[in-house]
């Protein structure tokens, strides 16, 4: 089970230029994954935690708010396991 989030250098960039919802919604995110493990919280619908495809095969998102989402993927440092969020973005439809 991963119970371990680091930000990436350009999330922790991104996360200040962002609405502070956004940063309060990721904040969320990321204490329940401390707390209760990534695979418990992507049960939980109202994240609409996805896999991404194409050219970000081996990524998933979270939506933070209507048009804004969290891109994460799961890494493997020696034996640790942990959840490595590499961009906010606002989501282009």
């Amino acid at each position: 089970m991963i119970y371990r989030v680091e930000l990436s250098k350009q999330a922790r960039k991104q996360l200040q230029t962002v609405p502070r919802h956004i940063v309060e919604n990721l904040t969320a995110w990321v204490d329940d994954v401390e707390e209760r493990g990534l695979e418990e919280v992507r049960k939980i619908s109202g994240y609409h935690d996805e896999p991404l495809l194409g050219n970000r095969l081996g990524q998933r998102s979270i939506r933070l708010s209507r048009s804004y989402r969290a891109i994460y993927r799961v890494c493997k440092n020696t034996s640790i396991e942990f959840v490595s969020v590499e961009e906010i973005s606002k989501h282009a439809y």
